[in-house]
């Protein structure tokens, strides 16, 4: 489905909030939705189990340009660590806290969760 006029942010937000939803579904806990600081932005923060996570969320229409999990190279993985560095200092978790990095894949209207993704 696709919204007349939507600008990137807006399209942004309602494949993230799909994204939520999908990992609600499967038990997460989303905790935070766009964390910003100025290291950078994570998609959602969630709770899965004993672990923290941090979700970047990938969307595209069709295949034409690549899979949506392909935009998540080393230079958007190093950002988002950088920043998951910067979240959990500044929200005083202890440092053996267990992380990980997920990707939520949409492609067209199918949802795929890639789990641990880097």
């Amino acid at each position: 489905m696709t919204y007349l006029g939507e600008n990137r942010r807006a399209k942004g937000s309602r494949y993230e909030e799909k994204a939520a939803a999908f990992l609600q579904e499967k038990g997460y806990q989303i905790l935070e939705r766009n964390y910003r600081d100025r290291a950078g932005e994570i998609d959602l923060i969630a709770r899965d189990g004993m672990y923290l996570v941090f979700v970047e969320v990938k969307y595209r229409r069709n295949r034409e340009t690549g899979y949506p999990e392909e935009a998540v190279d080393v230079r958007k993985q190093t950002r988002i660590r950088h920043t998951a560095e910067y979240y959990l200092y500044s929200r005083r978790y202890p440092a053996d806290t267990p992380c990980r990095f997920d990707v939520v894949s949409i492609l067209g209207e199918e949802i795929r969760l890639i789990a641990d993704a880097f």
